[in-house]
């Protein structure tokens, strides 16, 4: 009798295929961040409450699917990476959602007005860290055609050459943030010390995003070299 679980029908012949959807979701969570910031910036509240709903949804989406997959991988499969791995994958791109998400709640918790001069800066840093989180999928993506290639040959270098951009792109949200960070050194005669903390910790967790992202990209470079 053929199986109703929508996971082992997701497994298939390939345990790649829920890794890869799973990613996905992540990415559609982490598409909306732009949109709260812009909500932010216009001081939009109804539009802000849209789109954290949005990213909750969406997190909650991946959630859903990281636990069943978890639940139903088996402890032994006969493919060329250990469980372990694809499982420690799996964490790294679900730490992606939950900042994603720790960012919308901050929002809703307090009034995180954005100081005077750093809109576009932010606005800025907040694409560039989606777009380091769009390659980390791009890379989740190619899990498929890896295993085909045993991990090895062209498909393999091609795969290391976009982790290696993935880490430059990473690298180029390390140094907007910081300059975002001395903005807001600049401006905190200017705020309440409570509102400096919170944009401190704003800050870092946009930053968490590509870190996060990057991550993603170390555990397919493990994959590949074992």
């Amino acid at each position: 009798m053929r199986s109703t679980n929508p996971i082992a029908s997701l497994l298939g012949h390939s345990p790649f295929k829920p890794m890869q959807e799973h990613m996905r979701i992540i990415k559609e969570c982490v598409t909306e961040v732009p949109a709260l910031f812009d909500a932010l910036i216009a001081k939009d509240q109804e539009k802000l409450l849209v789109q954290k709903d949005k990213i909750f949804a969406k997190e909650q989406e991946a959630d859903d699917l990281k636990n069943n997959l978890r639940a139903h991988l088996p402890k032994s499969l006969f493919m060329p990476v250990d469980r372990r791995d694809l499982l420690e994958l799996l964490n790294r791109q679900d730490s992606i959602a939950n900042t994603a998400q720790d960012i919308a709640g901050l929002m809703m918790q307090r009034d995180m007005s954005v100081p005077a001069g750093m809109e576009e800066p932010l606005a800025a840093m907040v694409q560039r860290c989606v777009e380091t989180c769009n390659q980390a999928a791009n890379i989740v993506e190619e899990l498929d055609e890896l295993i085909e290639t045993g991990f090895r040959g062209k498909e393999a270098s091609r795969v290391e050459e976009m982790v290696a951009k993935l880490g430059e792109a990473e690298n180029e949200t390390d140094h907007m943030g910081i300059a975002l960070t001395r903005t807001l050194f600049d401006k905190e005669d200017e705020m309440s010390p409570v509102s400096v903390m919170f944009w401190y910790q704003m800050i870092q967790w946009i930053g968490n995003l590509a870190d996060s992202a990057e991550q993603v990209g170390n555990r397919m470079s493990l994959l590949i070299a074992r």
